[in-house]
């Protein structure tokens, strides 16, 4: 009997589980696991184990879990999250003959050759040259970036070279009054300012309470979904918020492109932009994209797309088990 490999993408929230047969990418056996609920990830593998029936003699030898932070050296530490662990202790208390950590977003990167059209959502057609670098970012619990670079091909397939990042920790750069004011009232309050504190879950609602003080609002809405529902239902407040925070998202995403030279396109990604696709064409995204003045043209004719796949981690993590160029 083959054993299934595990293949995990864990964020700050939840972390995403599944079984897959070595050699394939297709995950079965898919959960989501509230991370809040576990003291480790060890606690919370055992458990998804248990769940699948892939305990003693079906239990996973092989796994490659992709993690919401940077990875360097034998211990494992989520940005966003209070789980630290090493990889000889995943080892062993999962009786692992191998064992692949990766970026979150290498995964997300990694994933996107193998989600179908019907999951994706052309914003910006432009004019992907065919072996240009993709830029992979998306907010999330933080805002993630990754680069994706053609490399030939081998097993009769196209590779892909995935490029880390830690972008998402640039400084935040204001481009007009409304920012000056943003980012003043920011930095007050932490001192330096990344774009992660705006361009995420956590940022949003940030970027609203701090809407709310600069306007002389109360502020209601205590979580990403209530503001969201808020702007939705009207409220004026919650609505500027929502159209400010993708307004930086194409600021920074633009930014980001020109830095990596993403003439293969922009792929934007995570939990919170499926969310907001009727939002989309209402905001300035694209033209905050596109606002790079000698570079505008450049800028405007990058292909950029939603993609809406919620277990593209997980693909991400089947093709990066045994990926040639990933230690």
């Amino acid at each position: 009997m083959t054993r299934p490999a595990l293949i995990g993408d864990i964020g700050g929230t939840h972390a995403r589980f599944a079984l897959v047969t070595p050699g394939a990418v297709a995950p079965r056996a898919i959960q989501r696991l509230p991370c809040a609920d576990y003291p480790d990830p060890i606690a919370a593998i055992h458990d998804y184990l248990a769940r699948a029936g892939a305990t003693g003699d079906a239990a996973p030898r092989e796994a490659c879990l992709a993690v919401a932070g940077p990875l360097d050296g034998e211990r494992l530490t989520l940005t966003n999250l209070d789980w630290d662990v090493t990889r000889g202790e995943l080892r062993q208390a999962l009786g692992l003959t191998h064992l692949r950590l990766i970026n979150d977003f290498i995964a997300q990167a990694l994933g996107l050759p193998h989600v179908g059209e019907a999951h994706r959502v052309v914003l910006q057609a432009g004019e992907a040259a065919p072996r240009g670098l993709r830029l992979v970012i998306g907010p999330g619990t933080g805002l993630g970036m990754a680069g994706l670079l053609p490399a030939g091909r081998g097993d009769g397939r196209r590779r892909w070279l995935p490029l880390p990042s830690e972008g998402g920790h640039a400084a935040f750069a204001a481009t007009d009054a409304r920012e000056r004011a943003l980012l003043e009232h920011f930095r007050q309050r932490y001192g330096r300012v990344s774009v992660e504190r705006l361009l995420s879950g956590p940022g949003l609602v940030e970027l609203y309470l701090a809407h709310c003080a600069l306007e002389g609002i109360a502020p209601h809405c205590q979580s990403p979904a209530e503001v969201t529902a808020a702007a939705g239902s009207g409220d004026g407040g919650a609505r500027d918020t929502l159209l400010r925070f993708l307004k930086i998202l194409g600021d920074v995403s633009g930014d980001a492109a020109l830095t990596l030279g993403a003439r293969g396109g922009v792929t934007l990604c995570g939990g919170i932009l499926p969310r907001l696709l009727e939002w989309l064409p209402q905001s300035r995204f694209l033209e905050a994209f596109a606002a790079k003045g000698r570079m505008a043209v450049y800028a405007g004719r990058i292909p950029v797309q939603v993609v809406t796949d919620p277990w593209t981690g997980l693909l991400g993590a089947a093709e990066a088990l045994h990926h040639p160029e990933i230690e």
